[in-house]
């Protein structure tokens, strides 16, 4: 199998979430790594800058994506858990999370705005 992208990893990453836990980040990555059957040589692969693991970067923008559409919040350095925002999505029961998906909330759209402004 071949790494998912960010947007892939977003549902699977806001349905562990569900559970209304605190999450660790590192714990997160291995839990959707076993999910997605991905093989020791995929989780090793490194971005072409080869400073992070791009499974683990791939994981760290869905968490990113979700919090800024106030799907996630965070606790604490690389700690996480879902908002009740988070909790009305899943009660949709979505086949996927995405970008598009995102656009419904004002907060997401904002960054995604203030992100293209930047550049």
């Amino acid at each position: 199998m071949s790494i998912p992208d960010f947007q892939t990893l977003m549902l699977p990453l806001l349905v562990l979430a569900g559970d209304r836990q605190e999450h660790i980040l590192s714990e997160t990555v291995d839990a959707l790594a076993s999910q997605f059957d991905l093989s020791e040589d995929e989780r090793r692969e490194l971005l072409a800058s080869g400073r992070q693991a791009t499974f683990d970067n791939r994981v760290g923008w869905a968490r990113t994506y979700l919090k800024k559409a106030g799907l996630l919040e965070y606790t604490g350095r690389g700690r996480f858990r879902i908002t009740e925002r988070g909790l009305e999505v899943l009660q949709e029961q979505p086949s996927e999370i995405n970008i598009k998906f995102l656009d419904r909330f004002a907060e997401f759209v904002e960054f995604r705005t203030n992100e293209e402004e930047a550049r």
